[in-house]
């Protein structure tokens, strides 16, 4: 089942950007469709064409004739100068979807437009012009009568059920966790001195001397096998420094953390939503103020300055703080509540009036 979307827009950038949107959300050119400011004449997405034979034609065949209701408010619409953005959707989610980006764009509420139009137009109810949706056959444009039944089953996809109301309830929760921060430390640098040191030691030395001296003497005996062929070598030995080194552990620097536990108290604020409710007895109007009336008008005054005061007791007989207990349990709290909503209006003087009020509802 096809859906149409139609919304009208007193600007035309307006409906431009919308039309932009639209496309740039998936939706199809030739299913995006904006009137140009005039009867019988309308713009596709970026490019000059009609609506099939003009724009009252198009209102005929999607409201199911030119006599409806629908299709009169539109056509007197694009006839003042309004501009009227068309999309034809595939399903009802889609056009859901579509509507939520039109209406980001400020189409006029086309009620009370048409009730301003009554001199132009002889309406009834008007239908909402924001998102009005369209459920009929893809074929609905072909054969009178099957057309006429489906474009007059036209639905508001954005519209709800108007016999009930939620309203939500919203309360605050306060959730403390913790998380690591850094906050700062120490940083250790390893890294090698150059010292000089200074060692004496005594080292020796060995010298060969040969000396000559002259002698004229006999040979002894002894010495005869000394008179040969020889070779006497002899060497020189010195010493020289070694130098050693060792590596010794002299200290040590212990790294290490210490942890420690501590309480941090958070305080903050949560808020929460109440709901009041008042409970509406018929024609309260008329009796509270039968019992001014009776109890007050001859005090001087007027019923509207009594009036708050027995609202303001009915309500309270029905919120969730006072229902069910005794007057003279809520008395303070209702006395606080009331001087400080009515910093003008004393407690004594309207305490009867509340007190009727409340009554009213619990009796």
């Amino acid at each position: 089942m096809e859906h149409t979307l139609v919304a009208v827009f007193g600007h035309r950038g307006d409906a431009q950007q919308a039309l932009d949107d639209l496309v740039g959300a998936g939706f199809s050119r030739q299913h995006v469709r904006l009137s140009d400011g005039g009867p019988g004449r309308a713009a596709g997405a970026g490019e000059e064409q009609s609506f099939g034979s003009g724009i009252k034609h198009f209102f005929t065949e999607l409201f199911g004739g030119d006599r409806s209701e629908p299709a009169r408010m539109y056509s007197e619409a694009i006839a003042r100068g309004h501009y009227v953005l068309t999309v034809t959707a595939p399903n009802e989610p889609e056009v859901e979807r579509a509507a939520d980006i039109v209406e980001r764009h400020g189409p006029v509420d086309i009620d009370e437009h048409a009730r301003q139009w009554q001199g132009a137009m002889q309406g009834g109810d008007a239908m909402r012009g924001q998102a009005l949706s369209q459920q009929s056959a893809s074929g609905s444009s072909q054969g009178g009568g099957a057309g006429s039944a489906q474009g007059a089953a036209m639905a508001g996809s954005r519209q709800r059920a108007a016999d009930s109301t939620a309203i939500p309830v919203i309360q605050e929760e306060l959730k403390v966790g913790k998380r690591e921060v850094q906050r700062g430390g120490v940083r250790i640098y390893q890294r090698i001195v150059e010292t000089p040191v200074s060692e004496s030691i005594g080292l020796r030395e060995e010298h060969i001397n040969v000396e000559r001296r002259a002698v004229d003497k006999m040979v002894d005996p002894a010495d005869i096998a000394a008179f040969q062929e020889n070779t006497i070598e002899l060497r020189e030995t010195a010493e020289e420094a070694v130098v050693e080194k060792t590596a010794r552990m002299v200290e040590e620097v212990i790294i290490g953390k210490q942890v420690t536990q501590r309480q941090e108290q958070i305080n903050d604020t949560v808020r929460h939503t109440e709901v009041d409710i008042e409970q509406i007895a018929p024609d309260d109007d008329a009796y509270f103020r039968g019992h001014w009336s009776s109890n007050f008008a001859r005090g001087g005054g007027s019923y509207d300055d009594y009036a708050p005061a027995y609202r303001y007791g009915s309500s309270m007989a029905g919120s969730e703080l006072y229902r069910g207990r005794p007057w003279e349990e809520i008395e303070p709290g209702l006395r606080t509540n009331w001087e400080a909503r009515n910093p003008g209006s004393t407690w004594e003087k309207m305490k009867a009036a509340i007190r009727h009020g409340w009554e009213r509802m619990t009796s």
